[in-house]
């Protein structure tokens, strides 16, 4: 049997999203790199692992009837669910947070120079989350729910264009790492989204929502990386041992 220190950070999270503040208040990155064990993280990051698993243990123990069980969901729904949600939001927020930016840059930039590359990565973090998405909704999803309808219907599966499920989800989760990635340089630029004393109302509303953007990304990325996508995997595993 698996000790507790050996699951990995993304099974706890998709087993209660609670667990994953408790991970981010310790730098422990639970979406683009959630495939590690607990033990490898907190040795990663000098965090105790026992103080670590007493706060893990605790919120497991607590019932939370709020807590949506995305794991039970089918896999349709689910991708369904990612789409109208968090890439809506992001197609959203991204509208307004680049004016938001760039006007920034053009007031404070002089006093605050670093607000010029927190616009430039930003701006590549839009515009590389666009096309990751279109690649989701229009060759991964679409896929990923043809196989849930055949395993309700017992219909044969048509071999993808691309092979094996696996090839587009290598390619989402190489994605996910580099906007997690690109997240932690802007999260360090920006003092974790803290504004200066001499930020005016836009600034201040601009870290806000850059926060909010960081955290549904978070939220985003995991639902795929540790729910929609393993399961998908599994999913086509068992069409093939059909055949």
């Amino acid at each position: 049997m698996e000790t507790l220190e050996k699951i990995t950070i993304g099974e706890y999270v998709a087993k209660d999203f609670r667990t994953a503040a408790i991970f981010s208040k310790y730098g422990i990155d639970f979406c683009c790199k959630g495939n590690r064990t607990i033990e490898e993280a907190c040795e990663k990051k000098n965090v105790d692992t026992d103080q670590l698993m007493d706060q893990i243990n605790t919120v497991l123990a607590t019932k939370n009837d709020s807590t949506i069980d995305f794991k039970i969901w089918p896999l349709d729904l689910l991708a369904d669910y990612i789409e109208k949600t968090h890439h809506r939001y992001v197609e959203e927020k991204t509208q307004i947070l680049l004016p938001f930016l760039d006007k920034l840059c053009k007031v404070h930039g002089a006093n605050h120079p670093e607000l010029f590359e927190i616009n430039e990565l930003f701006i590549g973090c839009a515009g590389e989350l666009a096309q990751h998405m279109k690649k989701e909704e229009l060759i991964l999803f679409p896929f990923i729910k043809k196989m849930a309808k055949a395993a309700l219907t017992e219909e044969p599966i048509v071999k993808p264009q691309f092979g094996t499920v696996k090839n587009p989800i290598a390619m989402m989760m190489e994605e996910h790492e580099a906007e997690g990635d690109r997240f932690v340089k802007i999260a360090a630029l920006t003092n974790n989204y803290t504004p200066p004393a001499d930020g005016c109302s836009t600034f201040r509303v601009t870290y806000a929502m850059l926060a909010d953007f960081e955290q549904d990304l978070h939220k985003h990325i995991h639902l795929e990386n540790n729910i929609l996508f393993p399961s998908a995997m599994l999913l086509e595993k068992k069409f093939s041992e059909q055949e």
